[in-house]
């Protein structure tokens, strides 16, 4: 009995260490504070984004809501980082929501495997679990879909600022989102779909604040016949 609850004791400090491990080994691609301005970001929306001082120094501020309409159902307001296309990563980003809500769907999201507007992840930090909040999505030249495996426990959303982590491995196509404890998922998938992409950051329909953001991954060249004319 006391082997196997010292095994137990063990995989539990053991386990999350390695993982620790194998995702700091990733190149360090960018460390974004947004000290200097937003030069490396793309907004669908110029004029709902900018970049304010907070206490906390200069912020990215999504502050209003994006005149931009998706192709397909999903998030309005997006902003993507320019010249990065990447396969594995981790990213860590510092994320406040200034949304005033009790909505079931106040929400910041996450984007990643971004190939186009129609083709892409994303992390919906939604307060309220439901199909189409505090999920992990989908959009493949369709409507969102919810790809999430595990129950997710929803966002506590308040007004102080939270970390959010996401974890990407292309090879057998695993997606971890955390929220403040990152060392446990709050949301896990596994899906191949887009073996590489950009990132971004914004929100379906409200809005906040984001900083100290950190990438590390593997670059990637986008492939030939899928570049903008």
């Amino acid at each position: 009995m006391r082997r196997w609850v010292l095994l137990v004791f063990v995989l539990l400090i053991v386990v999350p260490s390695v993982a620790s491990a194998a995702e700091a080994a990733l190149p360090l691609l960018l460390k974004e504070d947004f000290a200097d301005g937003a030069d490396r970001w793309q907004p669908t929306d110029p004029a709902a984004w900018r970049v304010r001082h907070t206490e906390r120094g200069n912020a990215y501020n999504q502050f209003k809501q994006s005149k931009y309409a998706p192709p397909r159902r999903s998030p309005f307001n997006v902003s993507l980082l320019k010249d990065y296309f990447v396969g594995d990563f981790v990213l860590t980003v510092r994320v406040q929501s200034t949304h005033k809500t009790t909505s079931a769907h106040r929400d910041m999201c996450v984007f990643f495997g971004y190939q186009d507007n129609a083709h892409f992840y994303y992390a919906h930090l939604g307060k309220v679990p439901d199909p189409n909040s505090s999920q992990i999505m989908i959009v493949d030249d369709a409507p969102r879909r919810m790809i999430t495996e595990n129950k997710p426990p929803g966002i506590p959303w308040d007004d102080g600022w939270h970390t959010v982590k996401v974890v990407r491995r292309v090879d057998d196509g695993l997606i971890e989102i955390y929220f403040d404890d990152v060392d446990k998922p709050n949301m896990v998938a596994h899906d191949k779909t887009f073996a590489w992409g950009r990132i971004g950051l914004g929100s379906f329909d409200d809005h906040g604040n984001w900083d100290e953001l950190e990438l590390r991954g593997v670059k990637v060249e986008r492939p030939e016949k899928t570049k903008e004319k």
